[in-house]
């Protein structure tokens, strides 16, 4: 367990120790003059060398990843172009030695309430599986663990302890992982998590259930960037178990990948509508283009109702861009040419440089400029007023939990920080909806499927009323985006129609010189497009995940840089 080393090494056993140590163990072992933890990957009879040449196994620290999860963890490293499979080990490592297992706690039960689609689902192999944002998931995970031992991803913490707290009422065991590895690994009804259960030990697994399939939280944001959901279906392929991906709007990958012949599976779409809440669309069109405002007079209205709102818009400070109300010039940093920002004291700052200067229009001098983009500080001041009550304004930035009031606004960040509201108001839905990522509209889709878990009605303004996702949200359909998002990413060859990483760090021109050398060098790789994004960032495309990995396996990285390689990135 040591940074950036990842090789065997041979140790003898100990015969005091011998009864202690198996494949999976954790040990301490003595490594160039200090000692370290490692994993136990093999029990070897006997070797080239000599049992005297060997150092020995100073100490066994206790239980870890075992066999089949080492195997795991070999694939994992491949699929995700990691040179190593140490981040996977740590990754299903207990957080504390693990000396001894507990009593087994299994039971042969049946919990009810289950789902009789979940269980043709389950019967024949698994799929995906698609439930509104207001249905409860919770037969759904029966079904599962009426079959036996259970693997429950979810994305978050608080919607994993609610579920694991609703699982021990209908009489399961449950094991909440990583602090209950020790229980998971001995026997449970469920062991259930966040991203990291997708490695935890599930003695006798029978099943497997993601929740919210399409939430970017069960992908890790480090590299190497492996995916929750890929981790579990390949899981369960290699122990012959089925899996369940549940989703109020699945992914195009989780549709075309692992629903199988038979597709994804969901309610007649009469009940499933009435499982979103209710969509209050305002349409912007009709406002003259410098009389624009995110206050409009239908969020006037909501506001001096008497009911709790949150207003969400993704952009902190107090602007994100300002023209000069001398000239119209759009204000532009010195350094780089982008679009500058005021933040909260009062300064102009670029977003991509960092670079600061005090509030002068560069064309005229003049000191007064037009908000286009406000951001969540001055909205809190424009929506108070509008309100006339206290406004409390929630980022990510903030670690106290928001204060109290019957209305917040915030970045998306709120609708993960504020309880149960009447209303969520996305006051700037387009900057979503039509961001430049190839997955926008699905992480758009999502936005309004959180919003929907807080609130039974959702206010969205818009300059695109008739955009695929706004139907999908209001129809109650989310195969609408779906067939938009198939078509368009076929045409571009975005996965899952082709796959996709993203370079960034130091040393990148070098690796991208080493690319283009394999690329030209091999035939088989002779379909690799390499782009760049700007200065730091470039993107590599192939038809598939075996031609690009296998291409960036070839690729040298230059010694002692620090070049990040994103396999399938979420926001590009």
């Amino acid at each position: 367990d040591v940074t950036g080393l990842d090789k065997e090494f041979d140790y003898v056993v100990p015969d005091d120790l011998v009864d202690q140590v198996e494949v999976g163990s954790i040990v301490r072992v003595d490594l160039h003059g200090r000692r370290v933890g490692g994993w136990v990957t093999a029990i070897l009879e006997a070797t080239d060398v000599s049992d005297a040449d060997l150092k020995p196994v100073a100490k066994v620290t206790g239980h870890g990843p075992a066999a089949d999860v080492q195997e795991l963890a070999w694939w994992a490293a491949s699929r995700w172009v990691a040179r190593r499979i140490r981040p996977f080990l740590v990754a299903a490592a207990p957080r504390r030695a693990v000396r001894s297992l507990p009593p087994r706690r299994q039971r042969s039960i049946a919990p009810q309430p289950s789902s009789p689609a979940t269980t043709e689902l389950l019967r024949s192999g698994g799929g995906v599986l698609r439930l509104a944002p207001r249905v409860d998931v919770l037969p759904a995970i029966l079904s599962a663990v009426a079959l036996g031992p259970t693997l429950v991803v979810v994305p978050l913490h608080a919607d994993m302890n609610l579920i694991a707290s609703r699982l021990r009422r209908t009489g399961a065991t449950v094991a909440i992982v990583p602090d209950d590895w020790a229980a998971a690994a001995a026997g449970v009804d469920v062991v259930i998590g966040t991203r990291r259960a997708a490695w935890m030990p599930c003695e006798g697994l029978s099943a497997a259930v993601v929740l919210d399939e399409h939430d970017e939280a069960l992908q890790d944001e480090r590299t190497p960037t492996w995916h929750a959901r890929d981790v579990i279906v390949e899981r369960c392929r290699r122990a012959e178990v089925p899996f369940v991906l549940i989703s109020p709007a699945p992914s195009l990958v989780a549709v075309e990948e692992y629903a199988g012949d038979h597709g994804v599976v969901h309610p007649p779409i009469e009940r499933e509508r009435r499982g979103w809440p209710t969509l209050e669309v305002v349409d912007r069109n009709g406002e003259e283009p410098w009389k624009r405002s995110l206050v409009t007079t239908p969020l006037i209205e909501l506001l001096r109702s008497d009911q709790r709102v949150l207003c969400i818009s993704n952009t902190t400070g107090r602007a994100r861009v300002l023209a000069c109300r001398s000239c119209m010039a759009l204000t532009r940093c010195e350094r780089c040419e982008a679009a500058v920002g005021l933040d909260d004291d009062g300064h102009l700052i670029c977003r991509r440089c960092e670079e600061q200067r005090p509030p002068v229009c560069q064309r005229c001098g003049a000191g007064s400029f037009a908000n286009l983009r406000p951001g969540v500080t001055r909205l809190r001041e424009e929506l108070e007023g509008a309100a006339n009550r206290r406004v409390v304004a929630v980022t990510g930035a903030d670690d106290d939990p928001p204060a109290a009031s019957d209305v917040y606004v915030g970045t998306e960040a709120a609708l993960h920080r504020v309880g149960a509201v009447d209303v969520v108001a996305f006051l700037e839905f387009d900057s979503e909806m039509l961001a430049p990522r190839f997955r926008a509209s699905e992480q758009a889709l999502a936005l309004l499927v959180r919003a929907s878990r807080l609130a039974p009605t959702v206010m969205v303004q818009t300059f695109e009323p008739n955009h695929e996702v706004i139907r999908a949200a209001r129809t109650g359909d989310p195969g609408v985006v779906i067939d938009v998002e198939r078509d368009r990413r076929r045409l571009l060859s975005l996965p899952p129609f082709g796959a996709l990483a993203e370079l960034s760090g130091t040393g990148l021109d070098d690796a991208l010189d080493s690319l283009r050398s394999v690329v030209a060098a091999d035939p088989d790789h002779a379909e690799l497009v390499i782009g760049r994004i700007d200065e730091r960032r470039a993107l590599v495309r192939a038809p598939d995940w075996p031609s690009l990995n296998g291409a960036l396996d070839r690729m040298e990285r230059p010694a002692g840089g620090r070049l990040r390689v994103a396999i399938d990135p979420p926001r590009v």
